[in-house]
């Protein structure tokens, strides 16, 4: 009896291990799919180049402490999600993305507000697994609080860089920035980075819980 309990623990790690190894292998393949399609003839390669970028860190700090460090699968998916929608605003540029032309009845191409609503839902949920596994802060109060401030100075940090680098190339960034002659670009941006860390604790706070505690036993 003992001998089989152990061979059927057995054969159930093997399964975990080899589900989580497809799911892992099937992550990096959407994202260098995704990666090359971009990548082919895009409309700005120095946009496309920029845009990317972001993604091309992000998939190397997941690999670099993918051992040391496991995030929860729906960070994963979530960071994925991130990437993919990086991607699709470099090929196209963020002003110039199909079916955004007019959505909703907008006098602007609205895909960038699409792109800094994942800017804050995204980094909400890889500092709440941080945070709560580190173990850095106590109270579900205080840990939103500092979810929410992690995600707004994230947001705040990218519109210093698109400042940068409009700073350095001049008029060639427009592309880059997405603004398509709207003054308040900046402020909404960080507006729905807020939306989207707030969506993020709203919506996905139980269930990421429940993923936390298995990652951690």
């Amino acid at each position: 009896m003992v001998r089989f309990l152990k061979y059927r623990n057995g054969l159930s790690s093997r399964g975990y291990i080899s589900g989580v190894n497809t799911i892992k292998y099937l992550w990096a393949g959407i994202f260098f799919i995704v990666l090359i399609w971009s990548g082919i003839d895009p409309k700005d390669q120095i946009t496309w180049l920029l845009e990317i970028l972001p993604a091309l860190i992000g998939a190397a700090l997941l690999v670099t402490t993918y051992r040391s460090f496991k995030l929860t699968s729906i960070v994963y998916l979530m960071i994925l999600a991130h990437c993919i929608v990086l991607m699709i605003g470099g090929h196209y540029t963020y002003a110039e993305v199909p079916f955004f032309d007019g959505l909703f009845g907008a006098e602007r191409n609205n895909y960038d507000k699409l792109g800094h609503f994942f800017q804050g839902f995204v980094p909400a949920l890889i500092a709440r697994e941080i945070l709560i596994r580190k173990h850095v802060v106590n109270g579900r109060w205080w840990l939103s609080l500092f979810v929410i401030c992690v995600a707004l100075s994230f947001s705040a940090f990218y519109e210093l860089i698109e400042w940068w680098v409009a700073v350095i190339s001049g008029g060639g960034a427009e592309a880059f920035l997405g603004t398509q002659g709207y003054i308040w670009d900046t402020q909404s941006d960080m507006a729905f980075a807020l939306v989207g860390a707030i969506s993020s604790l709203v919506f996905l706070s139980k269930f990421h819980d429940k993923q936390i505690k298995n990652v951690v036993g």
